[in-house]
């Protein structure tokens, strides 16, 4: 075997999760005399996507942060109210600013090699893990894959799979339409036609924002239907018609509370999306990736199996239950969050989604939702 082709450890995917991984990595001095490979099958040269989270005061990756908003507004069928959502704010990163920086950083470390290649094939024989690329392969101690599939995790039927899905386009407008210093979180005013879906809009200024069409569903819509639905926004709800479309941005992400554990080895685990990191509830995966960086870092330098690493917690069996309701019943998505964000202030709502809450907090976040439902899911649950 080539020496140049084995590595100490290898990273598939410079998406989130990948990035932060091989960045931390070369920022730990316990892997200053590993070898490590980052492999991608795109440059990352491209904006992508967009990533938003709130958070109080300042994170780590503050100076990629290209807007915050310190007010939300949420708008359900019956109550619409905007808060003042302080001490958090929340906010942006555009993917273009993401990779570049941190492909910068990474591209300092001497022992961080980062390829473009597509990865076909990843096997574990118990003693080092194959990596085949379309013109290569790699061998690796340890691997680190990011690349998800929906058949990961939709080949069961004990955990339920949604998606959130999004179709949305950055728009410069004609004349003045937005807050720029309030984000629409949630507005459950659009037709629901039978599943849960809301406008997310991103305000840049007075007249550019970012407007998502976003479902949370167990199927995809076709292409026209969420520009439908986008144009109709704009001209009904927004009563904008003269705009120009700057950006497009189309996604999907996610929500499951299945664990992703068999498919991590002893040297081979899954993460970010991959992984089961994305919070099954919400979709939101930055944060998320960010506070398990660390812990799989610490777990790595134990140099136990890697199948061994556990993130479950009691807030995977409160996010059990919400996508047992979502579920069952998607089109009572609208009423869910109208009652909790009627009863509850989003502070509470950000902390407990964080997973930071107390017990009592914890509990009186669920007070604030709708009872009968998940009193309903978790008795099937126990007895069925």
């Amino acid at each position: 075997m080539n020496d140049s082709l084995h590595y100490d450890y290898i990273i598939i995917g410079a998406g989130a999760a990948g990035l932060m991984l091989a960045n931390a990595m070369g920022e730990d001095a316990f892997f200053k005399k590993k070898s490590i490979l980052l492999l991608d099958k795109d440059d990352k040269k491209t904006n992508d996507r967009t990533w938003c989270f709130w958070e109080r005061g300042a994170g780590q990756f503050e100076f990629l942060v290209s807007k915050k908003w310190h007010h939300i507004f949420f708008k359900g069928k019956q109550f619409s109210k905007r808060y003042n959502i302080n001490p958090y704010c929340y906010k942006m990163i555009r993917g273009i600013d993401f990779y570049t920086a941190l492909l910068q950083k990474i591209a300092k470390y001497p022992n961080v090699t980062f390829k473009k290649t597509a990865v076909t094939n990843v096997v574990d024989n118990g003693k080092v893990v194959t990596v085949t690329t379309a013109t290569q392969t790699f061998v690796a101690n340890k691997v680190c894959n990011s690349i998800f599939s929906y058949k990961m995790a939709t080949h069961q039927k004990k955990y339920p799979v949604l998606q959130q899905h999004f179709l949305g386009w950055v728009v410069q407008t004609e004349k003045a339409v937005f807050d720029a210093d309030q984000a629409t979180y949630m507005d459950f005013s659009i037709p629901q036609q039978g599943n849960t879906r809301f406008m997310y809009v991103l305000p840049f200024s007075a007249k550019e924002a970012l407007i998502e069409y976003t479902l949370f569903s167990t199927d995809l819509l076709p292409k026209d239907a969420y520009e439908t639905a986008l144009k109709d926004y704009l001209t009904n709800d927004l009563k904008c018609s003269a705009y120009t479309i700057k950006e497009k941005e189309i996604g999907s992400i996610p929500m499951t509370c299945y664990e992703f554990k068999e498919h991590h080895t002893k040297n081979l685990r899954y993460i970010g999306t991959a992984g089961g990191w994305a919070k099954p509830s919400t979709g939101y995966t930055f944060a998320s990736t960010a506070q398990k960086i660390p812990i799989l870092i610490a777990h790595i330098k134990s140099e136990k199996p890697l199948k061994s690493l556990r993130f479950k917690n009691r807030f995977w069996y409160y996010d059990l239950l919400f996508l047992d309701v979502l579920y069952k019943d998607n089109a009572s998505g609208y009423h869910i969050f109208e009652t909790l964000f009627k009863n509850r202030r989003p502070q509470l709502i950000f902390k407990f989604l964080d997973e930071k809450t107390r017990l009592w907090e914890d509990i009186k976040y669920i007070a604030g939702c709708p009872k009968k439902p998940f009193i309903q899911a978790l008795f099937r649950r126990l007895f069925f």
